[in-house]
């Protein structure tokens, strides 16, 4: 079953770094080149500059060893787990918190204590294991979820009496008006609890697949090269797993609850290019789907989608709901990301793209640069978790969870 361990993270020293705003930055791989530009000018601490560093790996390792110098990072007085809560407004507009624990997430194959919930995308790993190997450090927690109940209550209460810093709550909004807020959480009754519920059933792996993957490959690369377990020099002490928090036997990870309350899962959308010259793109998904012409856009459309149980298709000349047909493309799942993906896998060759972000896709086709976009409903809770724990995988790209924890709120280093 999963561990979930206590370590001393690093978090920005408020003093040195000033507002702890403007030296987070969004998980790697949802950073475009032009937010990096914008990161970078920012603060000389933002940690984008470690995060990605460009291939400079060195480099990112001797800014991490520098601003624990500075005290631009300050270490925790002793090893914690850390509350996490994130404060948002809804896509439906009401006020929301996704509220979890950050803590070292033992390594293990995927397939009993952690269990991945969607395939992933290829995509190249040699970038994020460069970085481990130079930094000796998670730079961003993976995101998983937990279906045992009562882990708000076994954190406790936001701690909102302490001040900003090591052993007091530091807290950011990010670009898109999200408060991100991290403390520590001491004491070994609290680590007891908050492990014991943790550890009593399988974690599904939300966001994070080529980081967990990324962990395994580099903790078999140093026990291969006869660095046996990852773990701290030191005894063990009362907390658990004691000086196992340390080392590459372990992964930063955030833990949440799965369940409506604490989740904001949205679509991943499908923006199609490279299509021959005048094909029929309405045509050919008309065998698959039954097309309806809509006037209807923004929230509208998306309501529309519900209301119908229909995908939306977007093209230059029009828009069409787009509801599945039982004589449609074998989906492999009752997923509106698997149903597309299946009709898609029959036109002539082209180019696909994922995008969350409605605007994004649609300016892409209204611009020209794309020849359509699909808009999906998102995946329910229910549907992840039912998918996860039938030994399953969905589709890649099929989820979104939003909003995402900032890097640099914690650092975990080996």
């Amino acid at each position: 079953m999963p561990q979930l361990l206590p370590f001393a993270g690093l978090r920005p020293g408020v003093p040195v770094v000033g507002s702890v705003d403007v030296v987070i930055c969004p998980p790697y791989d949802i950073v475009t080149e032009e937010q990096r530009v914008a990161l970078l000018a920012r603060s000389p601490y933002n940690v984008v500059r470690v995060e990605l560093p460009n291939g400079h790996y060195a480099e990112a390792a001797r800014l991490l060893q520098g601003w624990q110098a500075s005290r631009a990072l300050v270490r925790e007085h002793k090893p914690a787990l850390y509350g996490y809560r994130m404060s948002y407004m809804a896509p439906s507009g009401e006020p929301r918190h996704t509220l979890g624990v950050i803590g070292a997430l033992v390594l293990e194959p995927p397939g009993k204590g952690i269990l991945p919930h969607e395939n992933t995308t290829p995509k190249a790993k040699s970038d994020r294991l460069e970085l481990i190997r130079a930094t000796q450090a998670n730079t961003s927690p993976i995101w998983c979820l937990s279906s045992e109940t009562g882990l708000a209550d076994a954190l406790g209460p936001v701690p909102l009496d302490q001040p900003e810093g090591s052993g007091g709550v530091t807290s950011a909004r990010d670009d898109e008006g999200t408060l991100h807020e991290i403390w520590p959480v001491t004491g070994p009754s609290t680590h007891n609890a908050v492990a014991k519920l943790v550890g009593a059933s399988p974690l599904l792996v939300a966001d994070g697949h080529h980081r967990y993957e990324t962990a395994l490959a580099y903790q078999a690369e140093r026990r291969a090269a006869g660095g046996g377990a990852g773990a701290a020099a030191g005894e063990p002490g009362d907390e658990p797993g004691g000086a196992r928090s340390a080392g590459y036997d372990a992964v930063l990870a955030l833990v949440v609850e799965l369940s409506e309350q604490q989740l904001q899962v949205m679509a991943i959308h499908r923006v199609v290019s490279g299509l021959p010259t005048g094909f029929d793109l309405v045509g050919a998904l008309g065998t698959s789907f039954e097309l309806r012409p809509t006037a209807a856009e923004g929230p509208k459309l998306l309501s529309e989608m519900a209301d119908v149980g229909a995908l939306a298709l977007v093209t230059g000349p029009g828009c069409w709901l787009a509801k599945p047909r039982a004589t449609g493309a074998a989906a492999g799942y009752d997923l509106d990301s698997s149903r597309i993906d299946a009709a898609l896998a029959g036109l002539p060759q082209h180019d696909l793209t994922y995008e969350h972000e409605i605007a994004h896709a649609l300016l892409a086709v209204r611009t020209g640069e794309a020849n359509a976009a699909v808009f999906c409903r998102p995946a329910t809770v229910s549907q992840i978790a039912r998918t996860a724990h039938g030994g399953d995988r969905m589709p890649p790209k099929t989820t979104f969870f939003w909003p995402k924890p900032r890097t640099g709120m914690v650092i975990r280093d080996f």
